[in-house]
């Protein structure tokens, strides 16, 4: 009798399963990503993202300023390990980050349709740059030093050497229009260069974002280093530009010539912050250049003496 049925159930194929009808779908919550951790805002507020359509897709965090003011101290406790490993770890982690987005393309790939309302295959193709631009900027974390920094001649007997260093902690005010392209453009180089960051992803285009926060989550990327909120720039930005523990500010998102924008440069400028004011027009399919990656680096120069200098050749 056993055998029998054995039998009958190894001839019970998958296909032969049929889902049920009454089945309710589990719809995702998405919350913040925070110190390595996914909280709800404090506020306890959501928004609800559409695509471009007007079809409801989720609901997201509305951040506060209070959620500001944890992801900034995240971020500082993560500045001085993440600062402080070499640059080529960073660009090993940077390099496993690009694999994971990989592994999960197809997700992004719908997610930027229904942000962007794109096509699949042009989705596809913004999914595949964007990870192509990942890979591209960890392959700088061990060079850009050759090209912002080096041997200085100077009259004496002195080295004069300059190094890059990190800024510190960058707030980020990511592109509106490119929810994932242009997140990635703003966000890579800033950790590259071993900075940490607070970014504000686009508030209509929120869930590319939210789901990158999961890809660093369960990456080598030490908790901290990435901060994402989700709502309102022009409520959770302000904060953050007048915060005095953020060294640097980008400000891409805010749009040019905009009120925001001046707002947010007006109040950087209290604890003189750098300030990366955003473009007029941005071509987030061009080819990058470099500028983002020494935007918020800062140059450390050393002056060492040589010893004296006779004819017949230098003494150290």
């Amino acid at each position: 009798m056993s055998e029998s049925t054995d039998v009958k159930q190894s001839d019970v194929k998958q296909s032969d399963v049929k889902s049920d009808a009454r089945r309710l779908s589990v719809f995702k919550t998405y919350k913040l990503y925070v110190g390595g951790k996914f909280p709800r805002s404090e506020s306890g507020r959501v928004y609800e993202v559409t695509d471009s359509k007007g079809t409801w897709l989720a609901n997201a965090p509305l951040s506060s300023r209070k959620d500001g003011r944890d992801a900034v101290v995240a971020a500082r406790k993560a500045f001085g390990p993440w600062s402080g490993a070499t640059a080529y770890n960073r660009g090993q982690i940077l390099y496993r980050i690009a694999e994971m987005l990989e592994g999960r393309r197809e997700q992004f790939v719908r997610e930027v349709a229904d942000a962007e309302g794109l096509s699949k295959s042009r989705a596809a193709a913004v999914v595949d740059a964007a990870v192509d631009r990942w890979v591209w900027y960890a392959g700088w974390t061990d060079k850009i030093a050759q090209i912002a920094g080096g041997g200085n001649p100077v009259a004496g007997p002195y080295f004069n050497l300059s190094t890059p260093e990190p800024t510190g902690v960058v707030a980020v005010v990511a592109p509106q229009d490119s929810s994932f392209l242009g997140l990635v453009s703003v966000l890579a180089p800033v950790i590259a260069t071993g900075n940490t960051t607070v970014v504000i992803a686009s508030e209509k285009s929120p869930l590319p974002a939210l789901t990158l926060g999961e890809v660093l989550a369960t990456s080598d990327l030490p908790g901290g280093v990435v901060n994402i909120l989700t709502g309102k720039a022009a409520e959770i930005a302000p904060s953050l530009a007048a915060h005095q523990d953020v060294n640097a500010i980008d400000l891409t998102g805010a749009g040019a010539g905009t009120d925001l924008a001046r707002d947010l440069e007006i109040a950087a400028a209290d604890n003189l912050k750098r300030v990366l004011r955003p473009s007029s027009a941005t071509d987030w399919t061009a080819p990058q250049g470099t500028e983002r990656l020494t935007a918020f680096l800062e140059t450390k120069t050393v002056w060492h003496p040589t010893g004296s200098l006779g004819a017949s050749g230098s003494a150290y």
